[in-house]
């Protein structure tokens, strides 16, 4: 498994101005092939935040890739809830309630 750092490097070297979030997943693969695309999102963030002195297209790059990945993966892992009405003690009908 690749570190987080080596992946953002990696990601940092690799990301330029109008590449496709595919594109570049599949050019950080080639480099680190045991790497899981949560990973790789994780150190596109993690390269953001680390990013000092980056040109504002690659880090433009980089956010697009890291929130457009995001989200996909979470979009897909959501399912809704059933609501569950309340359980408790109602009130007999034509009568009121004992305190």
């Amino acid at each position: 498994m690749a570190s987080i750092e080596a992946l953002a490097g990696t990601l940092r070297k690799l990301a330029t101005s109008g590449m496709k979030p595919k594109d570049l997943l599949a050019a950080v693969r080639q480099q680190h092939p045991e790497a899981t695309k949560k990973e790789v999102v994780r150190a596109a963030f993690y390269a953001l935040i680390e990013s000092h002195g980056t040109s504002p297209e690659e880090t433009q790059s980089l956010h697009s890739f890291a929130i457009g990945e995001r989200a996909v993966d979470e979009e897909r892992d959501v399912r809704p809830a059933k609501l569950r009405g309340k359980k408790g003690k109602r009130a007999p009908e034509g009568g009121t309630a004992a305190h």
